[in-house]
């Protein structure tokens, strides 16, 4: 097993991993929607915040400027520590149209803890020619973020590759030719249905690096535990959002359930604090409550896979019972249980 406990030093404080980063869709038109949590539920002090959108937002990036923080806009701690992604995935369709330079300026004035370096993502429709030109692209704007990087925020390598040996390769060349303090691992959110792929190419960058490792985009309820089992530092996920936006009720252990199909029932099968206190019906008829419990349900699962580690329970036994009711995801879990036990 590669699951590992560690404490990750920011400008303002300490974290333990491994640890989600919950999106916060701030200088997006619907910024509005992400509730406020660092207060309710203490592990996690921690946002991922989109930097372009951000900077693109003119009235606030010009309150930024002036008196406002990015803390105080967002409604959270001081404490807070913000992982600033360079907004990549919007260039998954477009060109980019930020720099190295430009990124890191706007991660500094919104006093991020760890920035993300500009990268072009890759799409599965793409030709591997293409999609080869994004791979090289995004390598040659994390140097240059590394040569430019100053001062005492994180900064993390944006990694992209369809193939194990791809994002190996692109590791090892970032940890040879820069300086960097982990790597993020993007693209994968095109291809998540696709399990075996995904946990090839998590356990090829676990292997090519012992530093911090983050997954960009898929720290939801049922990756979660499989990201833990390979190893993976940090991850971040805008689930609880877009769940609750469908009327979807995350469950820790069995993913997501439409409200419409559970009906009959008065009371939630949940003891969060949202659930725990209300009945059914307010909870469905309130999105802002749903958002809130579905992020609940993300720290319920990390807060679980945590205690069977510090319990010293058997891990491999515990998500065998955990993955069994979805073949799917049961097969990527013999896969990986395979791959992880002959690199350990």
């Amino acid at each position: 097993m590669l699951y590992r406990h560690r404490s990750l030093e920011t400008p303002h404080g300490t974290v333990e991993t491994p640890v989600l980063f919950p999106v916060s869709n701030i200088g997006k038109r619907s910024s509005d929607n992400t509730p406020e949590y660092t207060d309710s539920i203490p592990d996690l002090p921690t946002a991922m915040v989109n930097a372009r959108a951000i900077r693109n937002r003119e009235p606030q990036w010009n309150r930024l400027q002036g008196e406002s923080t990015l803390r105080g806009e967002m409604d959270v701690s001081d404490e807070t520590i913000i992982f600033a992604d360079s907004g990549g995935f919007d260039f998954q369709q477009n060109e980019v149209d930020t720099t190295p330079e430009e990124t890191l300026e706007t991660q500094s004035q919104i006093e991020a803890d760890i920035y993300g370096t500009v990268d072009v993502p890759l799409s599965r429709d793409n030709r591997q020619a293409e999609n080869q030109r994004r791979i090289s692209r995004s390598i040659d704007l994390a140097l240059e973020a590394s040569e430019r990087h100053d001062g005492d925020a994180l900064l993390f390598g944006s990694v992209h590759g369809y193939d194990p040996e791809t994002v190996r390769n692109s590791i090892r060349h970032l940890e040879r030719n820069g300086e960097f303090d982990g790597y993020a691992l993007g693209s994968l959110v095109p291809i998540r249905t696709d399990y075996e792929k995904v946990t090839k190419i998590i356990l090829a960058a676990r292997r090519a690096t012992e530093k911090h490792l983050h997954v960009y985009g898929l720290g939801g309820v049922t990756y979660q535990p499989l990201l833990l089992y390979l190893g993976v530092d940090s991850f971040d996920s805008s689930a609880f959002i877009r769940s609750a936006g469908n009327r979807n009720y995350l469950i820790p252990g069995f993913g997501g359930e439409p409200m419409k199909n559970i009906e009959e029932l008065s009371h939630l099968p949940c003891a969060c604090p949202i659930c725990s206190t209300r009945r059914f019906d307010a909870v469905r008829d309130d999105r802002d409550l749903l958002v809130q419990h579905n992020l609940w349900a993300l720290a319920l699962e990390l807060r679980r896979f945590r205690y069977m580690a510090a319990a010293g329970e058997d891990l491999e036994g515990y998500l065998d019972l955990r993955f069994q009711g979805n073949e799917v995801t049961n097969r990527a879990f013999q896969l990986a249980k395979q791959q992880v036990r002959r690199l350990t």
